[in-house]
C-alpha cells in the first residue's frame, strides 16, 4: 500500500442522528417530531406517515436504542475506538417542542450540554447537524412545513439558541441533512423528511419542492451568518447526499442527460457554496412558469451566507438512461449498473464512486470536504458467545477508505475527516428497521424494540480502532 496517508489532524469518527438513536421521545419536555409519527417499514414496504400516534402501530423512533439514558457508556465505547469526532444532531423538538415558541426548553438544552461535555471529556469533537429529518410535527400541521416562509424565522431562532449555548463546545456545524434528497419528489418520504410536506392529489410536486427548498436555502444562509456573528471561528457547512450518476452508455444524449441529472440533484450545493442559483435552473423556472416566492432580499441573503465546507454522505452511485426528455426523474430514470454489486437492501456498492465524488466536488466547488456518512446496512448475527463477525462491513469500509486515501494523496482533495454512518446500531431512517445494521457496536434489540439493549463490540470495532490509531495506514 502507498505509505502516504491523511493529515495529522484528520477527524476519524462516526455519525448518527438524534431521532434514530436517542429514544425518550416524550421525556424532558420533548415535543413530537415528524420522525415520531413514522411507523416501522421494510425495503419492500414504505414507512407509514400517520397523523397521530396510533396504539395499534409500532413507532421505532420512540425507543430507538435509548441513547438518551446510555450516552455515557456509548461515548466511552467510541473513545475506546479512538474517535476524534462524533457527528450527531440536536433534536429541534427537545429545544422548541412545537417549533414556534419564543423561549427554549431548558431541559433539552441541558441534555446536549451533557452529551457534548461527555464527548469533550474523551477528546472527541462534536459535529452537529441542526436539522436531520426531525422537524417539529406542529410545524407540519399548523404551517404546512417548509412550504411556509414563516419556518425561516422558527428555524433561525432555533439555530441562534444552539449557537449561543454551544459555540464553545462545538466547532463544526451543518444546517440541513441531505437537503437534496427531496429532488426525488416522487418519493413521499423524501420530501416529508426534508421539508415536512405531505402532497395532495393534483399538486405540482416539483414546484412545491423547489419553493420549500428555496426557503430552506435562505434559512441555511441566514444561519451561517448568525453563527459567524456569534463566533467567527465556527465552521458551518451544508450537507448533501452525494450519489454520482453515470450514463448507461457513452451515447452523447445519455452523457448530456446525466449531466442534467447531476445538476438537478446537486444545485443545492451551487447555491450554498456560490451564493446564487445556477443559470440553467433560473432558465428552467422561467420555462416552466414557476413564479416562485424568491425576493431580492432572499438573493442578497444567499450571497452573504455561503458555507465554510461541504459535508456529504456517500453510500452508492446511480446509473441512468436517456428517455427523450431532460427533466430527470429519479423514480423512473435509473437502471442497474452491471459492473457493481448491490447490498442486501439493493443499494449499489461502488467504492471508486467515492473518489469520483471527492474529485467532482473539489473541481466544482473548491471547498474543504467532509465525509459525514458512509457505511453498509447489513444483517449481523450475534453468536452464542456474543461475537459479531462482520468481515463484509470491514471489506466495504476498507475499499472506500482506500479510494478516499487516493483522492487525498494522489488527487489533492482537501478532506477534513471521515465519519462512517451508524457507528452504533440504530433505527434505519428509510425503513425503521433495527436489523439493517451499520454500526461497529451491536445493540441487542430487534425491529419491535425487544431485547436487552446490551452493547457488544463487533469485529469491525477492533479493525476501525486500528485504522484510527494508524491514521488510515493499516487497513488489514
Amino acid at each position: 500500500m502507498n505509505s502516504k496517508t491523511f493529515k495529522k489532524n484528520f477527524l476519524w469518527g462516526g455519525a448518527v442522528a438524534a431521532h434514530q438513536l436517542e429514544g425518550a421521545y416524550n421525556e424532558g419536555g420533548k415535543g413530537l417530531s415528524i420522525a415520531d409519527l413514522m411507523t416501522l417499514g421494510s425495503n419492500k414496504k414504505p414507512r407509514e406517515l400517520t397523523k397521530t400516534v396510533e396504539k395499534s402501530k409500532y413507532y421505532p423512533n420512540h425507543k430507538a436504542i435509548d441513547f438518551y439514558h446510555h450516552y455515557k457508556g456509548d461515548i466511552a465505547l467510541m473513545a475506546e475506538m479512538g474517535f476524534k469526532a462524533f457527528r450527531t444532531s440536536i433534536a429541534w423538538t427537545r429545544i422548541f417542542p412545537n417549533g414556534d415558541e419564543t423561549k427554549p426548553n431548558e431541559a433539552g438544552l441541558k441534555f446536549y450540554d451533557h452529551v457534548f461535555d461527555e464527548c469533550l471529556k474523551h477528546n472527541i469533537q462534536p459535529v452537529v447537524t441542526l436539522s436531520h429529518f426531525e422537524m417539529p410535527y406542529h410545524l407540519v400541521t399548523k404551517y404546512g412545513g417548509w412550504s411556509n416562509r414563516k419556518l425561516i424565522t422558527f428555524f433561525t431562532r432555533f439555530a441562534h439558541v444552539c449557537f449561543e449555548r454551544y459555540h464553545n463546545k462545538v466547532k463544526y456545524w451543518m444546517t440541513f441533512n441531505e437537503i437534496n434528497n427531496q429532488t426525488n419528489y416522487d418519493s413521499d418520504i423524501s420530501v416529508y423528511e426534508d421539508s415536512g410536506i405531505k402532497f395532495k392529489a393534483g399538486d405540482d410536486k416539483q414546484k412545491i419542492m423547489y419553493q420549500a427548498a428555496h426557503y430552506e436555502l435562505v434559512a441555511s444562509s441566514e444561519v451561517v451568518q448568525i453563527g459567524h456573528a456569534i463566533d467567527p471561528s465556527l465552521q458551518i457547512g451544508c450537507m448533501l447526499a452525494f450519489c454520482p450518476i453515470y450514463p448507461a452508455t457513452s451515447k452523447p444524449e445519455y452523457v448530456l442527460f446525466t449531466k442534467r441529472a447531476m445538476d438537478s440533484r446537486l444545485y443545492f450545493g451551487d447555491v450554498q457554496v456560490n451564493g446564487e442559483y445556477p443559470n440553467w435552473l433560473k432558465t428552467y423556472f422561467k420555462n416552466k412558469n414557476y413564479n416562485l416566492d424568491i425576493t431580492g432580499k432572499d438573493l442578497e441573503i444567499l450571497k452573504l451566507g455561503t458555507v465554510d465546507y461541504i459535508g456529504f454522505s456517500y453510500y452508492m452511485s446511480f446509473t441512468t438512461k436517456y428517455t427523450n426528455h431532460m427533466d430527470y426523474r429519479e423514480s423512473k430514470d435509473l437502471v442497474r449498473n452491471p459492473f457493481i454489486k448491490i447490498s442486501d437492501w439493493g443499494w449499489p456498492i461502488d467504492p471508486v464512486g467515492l473518489r469520483y465524488a471527492l474529485n467532482w466536488m473539489t473541481t466544482r466547488w473548491h471547498k474543504p470536504l467532509f465525509v459525514v456518512e458512509n457505511g453498509l446496512g447489513a444483517y449481523d448475527k450475534l453468536t452464542s458467545d456474543h461475537k459479531i463477525h462482520d468481515d463484509y462491513r470491514i471489506n466495504y469500509l476498507r475499499e472506500h477508505i482506500i479510494q478516499m486515501r487516493k483522492a487525498v494523496t494522489e488527487d489533492g482533495v482537501d478532506l477534513i475527516g471521515y465519519l462512517p454512518w451508524g457507528c452504533i446500531d440504530l433505527v434505519s431512517a428509510s425503513t425503521g428497521e433495527m436489523k439493517k445494521r451499520y454500526g461497529f457496536i451491536y445493540v441487542d434489540e430487534d425491529d419491535y424494540g425487544n431485547g436487552s439493549l446490551k452493547r457488544y463490540k463487533k469485529d469491525s470495532f477492533y479493525w476501525y480502532k486500528k485504522v484510527i490509531a494508524t491514521n488510515g495506514k493499516d487497513l488489514d
